[in-house]
């Protein structure tokens, strides 16, 4: 390794070394490199010390720019056509100054522009143990030392250990949240800069509500519910019960209430009690489908009166991030960072897709990670936990743990259907003792809220399944793919109130439906509703009759949590009818087969056949489900077993964000002109300065589309990017709205059709 010690002397000791540029020539308002690195290390080390990792912050900040002290860096600033590498200085200093320890502050700062790096194996990145021997770096100057003062030791932090097998993931974990911390507070002082010297008032530190305030909100909202009937008398139980857990010590926790149990709001409260009591910084709400998250966010807005706006951000892009023009101009490429940067979840309520949480919690980009450290110290709400997918639950529940352990994190796992994640079921799972209910008595909840009978009708024909529904005047019919729901509704839509739900629809448009299936319903007017599972996590409607397309039973209680919801009827007149169809083409995929498998290995069994909902029956599945997968099923890239393997000096932490992959299949963002609001947005985005607001706006009207579809708009001319100039293809919009359907959304089977209406003859 090349020592960075061995410096070229400064030719004039009066020279200036800045860190970001102007267009002033003078350099009156350039940013000096050691004001930027004592901002960064001051904020990095506040960030980290939420974990205990102030003084590891601190070091960070003043060691990523070192290699800033350079004459090559100081001429690329300047306007320079030169490439320099200012990351792999800092990295080096780590490792002389601090030896082992100073890996973890290695890997941080080596990466903080280009991404952390594996330590021994170079995939896209060089490798750490690569580049710390510092081949072809320009020498420093030796101003540096004068204008920069290190701290003399560094200790590693005392992390509470699951066991000596999970110290890799520990490590790589520790050194992902010291990287948040350092790429973050880079982030911030760059943009604070810039704002100063273009005029701009941050709104970064824009005055906003406490969560003491937000309390307030709620509990003026809450106040305003009546328990008039046992349903929300129920829930008004369980709401009581749940806010007196607030005083428990953060870490884990279930929240086990059957659907339509009012745990959304319940969880909300509980989060803000818990919250103030300890301490904690803020509330993220981890959602599974994107499809709900605009919903969520909603009722908590509505929740939370005149703070709802200012406090609950909603983070469900899906934006692909291209990588801007080069430019060898420094303030260049700083404001092209800044243009594109992420969401750093500094808000005090964050509601986001798990796809979202969990893969930021294992990635490796600035981006992607800059988030991270504002989930420490937080309260972390899993929605529906039984949706973390199976190929990736072994490293999903480590690092829930991890959180809960070392980060001051509490997390709530809240559902109807409590997977069974403790280690006596699933190896390397949660201790069973450290997971503490906060529901009253979960198994008498269910007995008391019982409000539908669950029957598996047998196969069912798509002729059978039609005349079936034809029969009701209100029901819900729900399928394993999108293509048998259209069909399905296809040979409805002739009849009264019959509607479609699917994913191809912008989550305005959804909204836009569900608020009218809600109007038909509460009128008594007949709704034929047809959807894929999108409808069962979180949407609040109430049906006599669902009709359930085989499933893990974790799905069925979902579907029953449309079925009666509010106890309008008898559970005797309120049915669940699972069947199976006897059409090929709407068979579920294999991973979707087996939970229905394991589903109905547990229905076969006497004791649960009357009551295959109940908290007993649930473990049963998922003891079923686990058992079937087995445990290399549950980490198929195998990365608890890569971090096992590995040292301080050759963490995967490239590997791990390339394998933890939620979504196999690439979804795609466009941009869907669903209507004004979403032509203003899209209008604004030409000539907008930054892309951050609104993006957030055109959240509902994005439709993820599958690659195979994108890329035939693409090639039509169907779709096509908002001002590639500034953004590449970052956002892609709809330009062909004839493809977009009333009742389908968008279609890429004909991506040439044009409704004849619009042609001109």
């Amino acid at each position: 390794m090349a020592s960075p010690t061995q410096l070229r002397p400064a030719s004039n000791m009066l020279d200036r070394y800045f860190a970001h540029s102007t267009d002033d020539n003078s350099k009156k308002n350039w940013q000096l490199l050691s004001d930027h690195l004592t901002a960064v290390a001051e904020q990095a080390g506040a960030f980290a010390e939420i974990f205990g990792a102030g003084s590891w912050g601190r070091i960070a900040g003043l060691l990523h720019d070192i290699g800033k002290y350079t004459d090559d860096f100081q001429d690329r600033i300047a306007g320079q056509a030169v490439r320099v590498d200012h990351a792999t200085r800092g990295a080096m200093v780590a490792m002389e100054r601090y030896g082992q320890p100073g890996y973890v502050l290695a890997y941080g700062i080596a990466g903080h522009h280009a991404g952390l790096a594996n330590g021994a194996e170079s995939g896209e990145r060089t490798a750490l143990q690569e580049r710390l021997k510092g081949e072809h770096l320009p020498p420093l100057r030796e101003a540096w030392r004068q204008e920069i003062a290190l701290p003399k030791k560094l200790v590693y932090p005392k992390l509470d250990s699951y066991d000596r097998e999970r110290n890799g993931f520990q490590m790589a974990f520790f050194t992902r949240m010291l990287f948040s911390c350092l790429v973050d507070a880079d982030f911030l002082d760059t943009e604070a800069f810039y704002d100063r010297v273009e005029g701009r008032e941050s709104q970064r530190n824009a005055p906003g509500p406490s969560l003491v305030d937000l309390r307030a909100e709620l509990d003026r909202y809450l106040s305003g519910f009546k328990t008039d009937s046992p349903v929300n008398q129920v829930r008004a139980d369980i709401l009581e019960h749940v806010r007196r857990q607030a005083e428990r010590v953060p870490g884990l926790f279930s929240l086990t209430v059957p659907t339509g149990g009012g745990k959304t709001l319940a969880s909300l409260a509980f989060a803000l009690d818990h919250a103030i009591r300890h301490g904690l910084r803020r509330v993220i709400f981890v959602i599974p489908f994107t499809s709900i998250v605009e919903q969520n966010a909603a009722a908590f807005r509505k929740a939370l009166g005149k703070w709802g706006e200012s406090a609950v951000l909603e983070h469900h892009s899906a934006f692909i991030a291209t990588v801007p023009p080069k430019s060898d101009a420094e303030r260049y490429q700083a404001k092209e960072k800044l243009r594109l940067a992420m969401e750093n979840w500094d808000s005090p309520i964050v509601v986001t897709t798990a796809v979202q949480f969990f893969e930021s919690l294992f990635a490796a980009r600035p981006s992607q990670c800059r988030k991270l450290h504002n989930i420490a110290g937080s309260v972390v709400i899993l929605d529906e936990t039984q949706t973390m997918p199976l190929k990736l639950l072994r490293p999903a529940v480590a690092a829930i743990d991890e959180l809960a352990r070392n980060y001051r994190s509490s997390v709530v796992l809240c559902t109807a259907t409590q997977p069974a994640l403790d280690e006596t079921h699933l190896s390397g799972g949660l201790k069973a003792e450290s997971v503490r209910e906060l529901a009253p008595e979960p198994a008498k909840l269910f007995r008391r809220l019982d409000r539908v009978r669950v029957q598996h009708v047998g196969e069912l024909s798509d002729k059978a399944l039609s005349e079936a529904l034809r029969t009701h005047e209100q029901v819900l019919c729900i399928v394993n793919n999108r293509r048998h729901a259209r069909a399905l509704y296809q040979s409805l839509a002739d009849m009264p109130g019959a509607r479609h739900l699917t994913t191809l629809m912008c989550a305005r448009h959804r909204s836009e439906v569900l608020r009218e299936i809600r109007i038909r319903l509460k009128g008594g007017k007949p709704c034929r509703l047809v959807s894929t599972s999108l409808i069962e996590a979180g949407v609040d409607i109430s049906v006599p009759v669902v009709y359930r397309a085989e499933a893990g039973l974790d799905s069925i209680a979902q579907a029953a949590g449309r079925c009666n919801r509010n106890g309008e009827w008898a559970p005797g007149d309120s049915e669940v009818r699972v069947f199976s169809t006897a059409n090929d083409d709407w068979a579920p995929p294999p991973e979707l087969l087996q939970f229905s498998q394991a589903a109905r290995e547990v229905l076969r069994q006497p004791q649960y056949r009357d009551d295959p909902l109940a908290p007993s029956a649930i473990e049963a599945y998922f003891r079923q489900l686990y058992w079937q997968k087995g445990g290399e099923q549950l980490d198929v890239p195998g990365l608890l077993a890569l971090c096992a393997r590995s040292r301080i000096d050759s963490l995967p932490l490239e590997i791990l964000a390339s394998k933890f992959r939620m979504i196999e299949s690439m979804q795609m963002p466009v941009v869907v002109p669903f209507d004004e609001d979403a032509r203003e947005h899209i209008e604004g985005l030409r000539y907008a300065e930054k892309s951050g607001g609104l993006a957030r706006k055109l959240q509902p009207y994005l439709v993820q589309l599958p690659r195979q579809g994108f890329e035939a708009l693409r090639r039509a001319g169907a779709i096509q990017p908002i001002a590639p100039e500034k953004w590449g293809e970052q956002f892609m919009v709809l330009a062909n709205e004839d493809l977009y359907d009333a009742n389908y959304g968008v279609s890429w089977g004909d991506p040439t059709f044009v409704n004849s209406d619009k042609l001109c003859w």
